[in-house]
C-alpha cells in the first residue's frame, strides 16, 4: 500500500513539473500509420488527429484498420480480412519533458466483417486506451497504446461462434504533425 501511495504521489508531482516546462510537442493536425492487435486479430491502419484544443489537452482521432481474423476453414488455419473504423476523443494526461506525451483515448468503433465468418454486415461497440507518444522532433513521434475494445461481435459462421475484436487492444506506430 505504501508503494502504491508513493507511486501516485510521484506521478502527481511529475504532472505538475511537466506542466511548467516548455511546450515543444506539436499540437497540430496529425496523421499516422500503426500495427495493432485486437484480441487475436492482427491489423494495420491509418489514423488522423485533429489539432489539440481546450488548452492543448483534447483532440479528436479517426482510425481505420484492415484486420485479419485468424480461424479454421476446411481443417486449416487461415486469416480472413475485415475492416473497422473508430472515432474517439484524446485527452492529454501530461507531458514528460518536451519529448513524451501521455494520453487516454476513448470512443466508438464500427466493424465491417467478412461474410466468410459472419452473417452480420456490421457490429458496433466502444474502446478505451492509454498511450505514450515519444517525440523525435517537434513534428514526428512513435507511439505505443494499450487498452480494451468491446463490440459483442461473434464469428457465427465458424464452429463454436468465437468472439472477435473484443478484449485487449495493443497498437504501435508512427505519427507526424502538419
Amino acid at each position: 500500500m505504501k508503494r502504491l501511495a508513493f507511486l501516485v504521489l510521484m506521478i502527481l508531482s511529475l504532472i505538475e513539473v511537466v506542466d511548467a516546462q516548455d511546450k515543444n510537442i506539436s499540437n497540430k493536425l496529425g496523421a499516422g500509420f500503426h500495427l495493432n492487435q485486437y484480441q487475436n486479430d492482427f491489423g494495420l491502419g491509418l489514423d488522423f488527429s485533429s489539432p489539440y484544443f481546450v488548452h492543448d489537452r483534447i483532440a479528436v482521432r479517426l482510425r481505420g484498420n484492415y484486420m485479419f481474423n485468424e480461424h479454421i476453414k476446411n481443417s486449416k488455419t487461415t486469416w480472413t480480412p475485415y475492416s473497422n473504423i473508430s472515432l474517439g476523443l484524446v485527452g492529454v494526461a501530461g507531458k514528460v519533458g518536451n519529448f513524451i506525451r501521455l494520453y487516454g483515448e476513448g470512443g466508438i468503433i464500427g466493424i465491417f466483417p467478412s461474410n466468410e465468418f459472419s452473417s452480420k454486415k456490421s457490429a458496433f461497440g466502444g474502446y478505451g486506451l492509454f498511450g505514450y507518444e515519444f517525440y523525435m522532433n517537434n513534428s514526428s513521434n512513435y507511439f505505443i497504446e494499450i487498452g480494451g475494445v468491446g463490440t459483442n461481435a461473434t464469428a457465427d459462421k465458424i464452429t463454436n461462434q468465437p468472439i472477435y475484436s473484443n478484449g485487449l487492444l495493443i497498437s504501435s506506430g508512427f505519427r507526424i504533425q502538419f
